[in-house]
């Protein structure tokens, strides 16, 4: 049995350890701060943002959902607010449980007590996993994209 509940600031260790996990390109310590802030109240977004975990029967957090308030998402009505999925971990062992259900549950209810009636939400291409567990919850795919980047020579260089 998993409970789902708010995050504390005595939580901020834990979920930057399966942050880290999930954004391995960001350190412990980064996701720590960053979760950190959200439970002061403190998030580094000027709309809201919370952090729900699951909690198994051994009071140990084994997954989390990261959900805020967007002014727009795509593939969403661009006139009023969205709920915005910004991140969703569950430990692999757990996996298969509907914790990730759960949590998605807590997020979707968070967002629509603030007025939202749609909720975004992102994952790489290649997170089939990510993906299919989305799409299983009813979320629709609205676009796929491939982003590009090119470095430039500052202005006047010969390269």
């Amino acid at each position: 049995m998993t409970s789902i509940r708010l995050s504390t600031p005595d939580d901020s260790r834990r979920i930057g350890e399966l942050a880290h996990a999930l954004w391995p390109d960001g350190s412990v310590d980064d996701h720590v701060e960053h979760v950190a802030a959200i439970t002061r109240g403190e998030p580094a977004s000027t709309l809201p943002l919370v952090v729900f975990v699951a909690v198994d029967n051994d009071n140990a957090i084994v997954g989390f959902i990261e959900v805020g308030l967007r002014s727009h998402a795509d593939g969403c009505d661009s006139s009023r607010h969205v709920g915005f999925i910004e991140g969703w971990y569950v430990e692999p062992r757990v996996r298969g449980r509907a914790i990730g259900r759960a949590l998605m549950a807590a997020a979707e209810a968070w967002a629509r007590d603030r007025g939202a009636r749609e909720l975004g939400s992102d994952t790489w291409l290649d997170n089939a996993g990510s993906q299919h567990a989305h799409e299983a919850l009813g979320f629709e795919v609205v676009d796929r994209c491939v982003h590009y980047r090119k470095s430039l020579s500052p202005a006047g260089s010969k390269a």
